[in-house]
């Protein structure tokens, strides 16, 4: 579970961000702040693994206050303004989420955060490598639907969107394919074409420069990917 707690002035922005964090369902919310200088106080005596931080805030800014931080828990910035992108990441910010941004954009930022064990309260961390999502959410319309990563069968890009198939249904996704090609497990998923990433677990046979997912669907291998991909699957 993720402990993360938000600094942030806008409510609107607040409430946008206390639901992305229920819907997944792996991080829970210590608290919220409207500024800097209360969430310095709280710091000094909770642990936390995770910052959701506003760069304009009142009293001092979101770039004073990683300033002001000695043992730094993990930052991912919120703003509305993108002069500051440069300047955050000699702070070791893990992500820049430009609002507004969307749930799938939220998902992709806390994916980057480490799984943490403590060994005893009050310990500093031990971080692990972060462990690919079991599942993913997809917009549709005012929902975000959710995907288990082990039913997707291939992923295909379509001009500015990506479709995403599994055996029942086609979702599509405004994420291109790079974004599919580093979020997910990279022992189970792969990138066949410029056009194609697809589930290893699903292949049925591998026809020339063709991959065999059942006798309806074949899809191509790149002739810049195949060396790769027939590696990875003939060990």
């Amino acid at each position: 579970m993720i402990r993360c707690i938000i600094i942030e002035d806008q409510p609107p922005a607040q409430r946008v961000l206390k639901k992305y964090i229920d819907d997944m369902g792996s991080m829970e919310l210590k608290a919220t702040f409207a500024d800097a200088l209360q969430a310095m106080d709280f710091l000094k005596t909770e642990i936390i693994d995770l910052i959701f931080l506003d760069i304009h805030l009142p009293k001092i800014s979101g770039i004073e206050f990683l300033k002001t931080l000695h043992r730094t828990p993990h930052v991912i910035l919120t703003t509305a303004f993108s002069d500051y992108a440069l300047e955050s990441y000699e702070y070791d910010v893990l992500d820049y989420l430009l609002k507004p941004f969307s749930f799938e954009r939220f998902v992709q930022a806390v994916s980057k955060v480490p799984v943490h064990a403590s060994k005893k309260s009050g310990q500093n961390y031990l971080a692990e490598p972060a462990s690919p999502p079991d599942f993913i959410f997809i917009k549709s319309g005012y929902e975000h639907i959710k995907i288990d990563v082990s039913d997707i069968r291939f992923i295909q890009s379509d001009s500015d969107y990506t479709e995403i198939f599994t055996a029942e249904k086609k979702y599509l996704s405004q994420e291109p394919l790079r974004y599919w090609e580093e979020s997910l497990d990279s022992k189970k998923f792969i990138r066949i074409h410029k056009s194609f990433i697809m589930n290893i677990s699903k292949i049925q046979k591998i026809v020339g420069n063709q991959v065999r997912l059942d006798e309806h669907t074949n899809l191509p291998i790149g002739r810049a990917f195949k060396e790769d991909f027939m590696k990875k699957i003939i060990k």
